[in-house]
């Protein structure tokens, strides 16, 4: 067995309201003990790159799972249908739903064997906001925003989004909060990303925000033109750093 030999698949637990959804999960096959990281899906859904990310926190030596957020909306559907559906008709999921599917996801990791009760989480695009929301209302010990939109500010005029902006939930954050974003954005903006940074270290939330030149939104997607190679490579060593730091 090697060290990053890993165990994958798919499993249920339970959501928001006790619901149960369909989440996928990947451990080490060693004892531990291990943190936990509770991956949240982009807006495009519960797709092969989201279970990759689960796949690669895993060989890192945490434990990982990702909840279906469009499970109840896309039963029966594949990732593509329930991501356009949940997009065009609900412009995503409420943000009630998403801290329960957190809550739940967290819950389930600190009950595994193996962990050390340590659970962070992380969220890209749309998920970054939501990681944002849930370090505010989920008691977690680490949380990574990569490139979050509309933490600050709300979708522009006419985009079908129920996001709305979410910066008024600063006070109320829970853990230490890695931010990682690119300067060609503009959802968010640097200007949106000063204005937050601001904010938590007026609050004296402990943070911290590295931004990227050359780099726009989804620079870590590897299968789409965004992706910008030496971005994402420092971002994932100042994510694997920061939870080396605080779920250790």
């Amino acid at each position: 067995m090697t060290d990053d030999a890993i165990q994958a698949g798919t499993i249920t637990i339970a959501g928001h309201d006790g619901d149960e959804i369909e989440a996928y999960q990947a451990r080490p096959l060693g004892t531990g003990p291990y943190g936990a990281v509770v991956v949240i899906h982009h807006l495009p859904g519960y797709d092969r790159e989201s279970k990759e990310t689960v796949r690669r926190f895993a060989a890192e030596g945490y434990l990982a799972v990702c909840p279906n957020l469009y499970a109840r909306q896309g039963a029966g559907l594949s990732h593509e249908e329930a991501a356009k559906l949940v997009r065009e008709r609900d412009g995503g999921i409420s943000d009630e739903q998403l801290i329960g599917d957190v809550a739940g996801a967290a819950a389930y990791l600190r009950e595994q064997d193996g962990s050390n009760g340590k659970v962070g989480c992380i969220g890209f695009c749309s998920g970054g906001r939501q990681a944002f929301l849930a370090a505010a209302n989920v008691d977690l010990d680490a949380a990574v925003d990569c490139y979050g939109a509309f933490v600050v500010g709300n979708p522009p005029e006419g985009v079908p989004l129920r996001a709305r902006e979410i910066i008024d939930q600063a006070p109320n954050l829970r853990c230490p909060l890695l931010g990682l974003f690119g300067n060609d954005d503009q959802f968010p903006s640097p200007d949106q990303v000063a204005a937050l940074d601001k904010e938590l270290t007026r609050l004296g939330k402990p943070h911290e925000f590295h931004s990227y030149d050359g780099a726009g939104h989804a620079f870590f997607s590897v299968d789409r033109p965004s992706y910008r190679p030496e971005a994402a490579v420092d971002g994932w060593s100042k994510i694997l750093d920061f939870y080396g730091r605080y779920l250790s």
